[in-house]
């Protein structure tokens, strides 16, 4: 009797192992994402006795908030040593400040993980980059093979973005309830801190940067002329603000106009998730332990710098 029941069953034991081998791998997701922070060098005569580079505490401060870890880039390594940091880290992100998109040191390391990451993605290897303001700038720069900017002055100012018909379908704003999304076009709870970016008319007639990026959101600038102040890739998983997510819950200077109000920290908070959940599917991982934890940034000490410069604290390397 056992044996006609086996003889039964195999059959169908063998139809479901068949139908299980043609499932979808599930996606194995990364829950201790570590993301790179690229230091940018010291421009300000200030800054300068502490330190030849810097990364703000409140960039630190932001990806930790969203659920994962930072790794300090230094801009004095090999490329030997970037190539195998890029292997070790979940995903990047490029910080605002003011240093020269096509020479400087900053901009040149960029370009080696951009072009990493560009592979990386094409191989199937989920790579994310992010990029804020000047970090916003220097992607259009490593698309488009040029520097595209010109004045669009918004300095010390919050605004609600201009939406486009493409942010609804996002994968930036996906997370974001209906009431949120309202808030974010109609209420000042992006803060903008700069004096060039890139116009829509520009972005729109390049074929590099309009075929790589969609435009998620415009702004105008105090010379009227419209900019672009969101966009993400169509292809990659490459974002960019031209505004400031992570001020909003962490830069606290009277003298700026940065957003506190409930709907600007929800922002905030959504969009560092969305990097640290970006991160989480990369697999990239330090080979071992103890020298991942030698390059968290635990391992440094922020100085406490408000009372000469726009940042509480700043990590000098």
């Amino acid at each position: 009797m056992l044996h006609r029941i086996a003889a039964l069953l195999l059959p169908v034991l063998a139809v479901s192992c068949a139908s299980a081998a043609r499932l979808p791998r599930r996606e194995t997701l990364n829950d201790r994402p570590l993301i790179g922070i690229l230091a940018q060098e010291v421009t300000d005569s200030e800054l300068r006795p502490y330190g030849a580079t810097y990364i703000p505490s409140s960039y630190v401060k932001y990806i930790e908030s969203g659920g994962a870890q930072v790794i300090p880039i230094r801009l004095n390594l090999t490329r030997e040593e970037h190539e195998k940091l890029f292997q070790s880290i979940n995903g990047l992100v490029f910080i605002g400040g003011a240093v020269n998109l096509e020479t400087s040191l900053f901009a040149h390391t960029a370009g080696i993980y951009f072009r990493l990451a560009l592979k990386a993605n094409d191989e199937g290897d989920y790579f994310p980059i992010w990029g804020t303001c000047l970090g916003f700038q220097l992607l259009t720069v490593q698309v488009a093979g040029e520097n595209l900017l010109s004045k669009t002055m918004a300095d010390n100012v919050s605004m609600p973005l201009n939406l486009t018909s493409e942010a609804q379908s996002s994968r930036m704003f996906a997370s974001f309830p209906p009431e949120l999304v309202k808030a974010l076009s109609e209420e000042p709870v992006t803060g903008n801190f700069h004096h060039y970016g890139v116009t829509e008319q520009v972005f729109v007639g390049n074929k590099k940067l309009s075929s790589f990026f969609t435009i998620l959101s415009t702004n105008k600038a105090e010379n009227g002329v419209v900019f672009v102040s969101t966009m993400e890739g169509k292809k990659y998983p490459f974002y960019g603000v031209q505004w400031h997510p992570e001020v909003n819950c962490f830069q606290w200077n009277s003298h700026y106009s940065f957003p506190h109000s409930k709907n600007a920290v929800h922002v905030s908070s959504l969009l560092s998730q969305l990097l640290a959940n970006e991160g989480r599917r990369s697999s990239h991982h330090f080979s071992q332990l103890e020298e991942e934890r030698r390059a968290l940034i635990y391992n440094y000490n922020p100085v406490y710098t408000e009372n000469f410069s726009a940042y509480e604290q700043i990590y000098f390397f």
